[in-house]
């Protein structure tokens, strides 16, 4: 387990970020996840074989953080990006959290086709580079495979935000794989569990979204069996099968507990 300082943290972000450079990097390494001493993370430095590996920004007088690991400084993707932030009301959001396994393909869902940023896919999209990610296996936003230590690393968060006196934190689903991802760690919803429930009624056959798959297979991303797996369903979705950005979504997760939510029952991945 994560060896927390005995004392308790402070309330908020924005509080650590005042602290001394050197207190609130010992306090923001502890959100590392243990499975980085597969990557050979020297956690009292910070260093992989004796390289910088981790950046911690965290200005004094912002209600944010951002931790990126690196296994080498030249590699194009983090291990590891996390985002957090205070909200104006003193609960803690999870912004972006992302782990790239550095083995896998690489694909880039990221750039158009002329090397401009798509977001991720959201304000334009690289549709060849997404066709070549879901072949592989890869859902929306994705540009490499990810380790599936999510799930893992939830305990040690969870005690960390418990230490800042808080029992519960939020995060905002990106995509509708998120989301589902999140009910099977116990998050429930703040904002738009009705959505979700109308989005698994209207996948099934005879329902709204049923309806816009592509018969003929004709779109790739909208194949005729799409509704029955989660990540059939978020390309769906990332191709606006909505006819809306997949957006407002928010979640919690109260600290120790499982909210038992499940609005895709049967859903495979």
């Amino acid at each position: 387990m994560i060896n927390l300082p005995s004392m308790a943290l402070p309330n908020s972000i924005r509080e650590i970020n005042a602290l001394s450079i050197e207190r609130k990097i010992d306090i923001y390494k502890e959100l590392l996840p243990p499975w980085l001493k597969l990557y050979d993370l020297n956690f009292g430095d910070l260093t992989i074989n004796g390289i910088k590996a981790v950046e911690i920004r965290c200005i004094a007088d912002t209600r944010s953080v951002e931790i990126t690991v690196r296994r080498d400084p030249a590699d194009k993707d983090p291990l590891v990006y996390f985002h957090m932030t205070d909200t104006f009301n003193n609960q803690l959001l999870v912004l972006f959290a992302m782990v790239n396994d550095p083995e896998s393909p690489r694909f880039n869902i990221d750039i158009d086709e002329e090397g401009n940023s798509t977001q991720f896919g959201t304000s334009r999209r690289n549709r060849p580079a997404e066709i070549l990610a879901k072949n592989a296996g890869l859902a929306p936003g994705q540009v490499r495979r990810g380790m599936r230590v999510f799930r893992q690393t939830i305990p040690y968060f969870e005690r960390f935000v418990a230490s800042m006196g808080h029992d519960l934190f939020l995060i905002e689903p990106l995509a509708y794989h998120n989301a589902i991802s999140f009910e099977r760690y116990g998050f429930g919803y703040i904002r738009g569990y009705q959505d979700m429930l109308w989005i698994d009624q209207a996948f099934r056959p005879g329902g709204e979204l049923f309806t816009h798959l592509s018969y003929d297979n004709t779109n790739p991303f909208r194949v005729t069996d799409a509704w029955q797996s989660i990540r059939g369903r978020s390309w769906a979705i990332h191709d606006g099968i909505l006819g809306r950005p997949f957006s407002g979504f928010q979640m919690y997760k109260r600290i120790g507990r499982d909210t038992g939510i499940n609005t895709f029952p049967g859903g495979v991945w």
